[in-house]
């Protein structure tokens, strides 16, 4: 199969605290970082894997949201019941107390799953679901 994924997105809603979030905490490095117009956006990745993450304006101006309708969307990511993604770590309990130490917010501490997995998570400045799952 020759599909993979290369790019995923999630919502910012202070561009610099995301940036230092994944650059700092969880140690990616920054491929992109766009300004156009009103909006900025922020590639991040793993060092040595080709996949990213685009950080983007959880709402943009002219796309027709009403006030309400961007204030909804805001209060949805920040319950992190809106994006979401998983990360996988080779030492997921070493990872989670350092990504903790450095403050993030923590949801849940590592567990072992009845479903069969390791994970633990928390979120990102903006309030996004962030999973990460013992590999193998």
């Amino acid at each position: 199969m020759s599909i993979t994924i290369h790019t995923s997105f999630l919502p910012h809603t202070d561009a610099e605290a995301s940036l230092a979030f994944y650059r700092d905490v969880l140690g990616f490095e920054v491929r992109l970082d766009v300004g156009y117009a009103d909006m900025r956006w922020i590639t991040v990745g793993a060092p040595g894997q080709d996949s990213a993450i685009v950080l983007h304006p959880a709402t943009v101006s002219g796309t027709g949201l009403t006030e309400e309708e961007a204030a909804m969307i805001e209060q949805l990511i920040a319950k992190g019941s809106y994006f979401s993604i998983n990360l996988a770590s080779d030492d997921l309990d070493a990872d989670f107390e350092r990504i903790a130490g450095l403050g993030a917010e923590v949801v849940q501490e590592p567990i072992d799953q009845d479903y069969g997995v390791r994970d633990a998570a928390f979120r990102d400045p903006a309030g996004n679901l962030i999973r990460m799952q013992q590999k193998g």
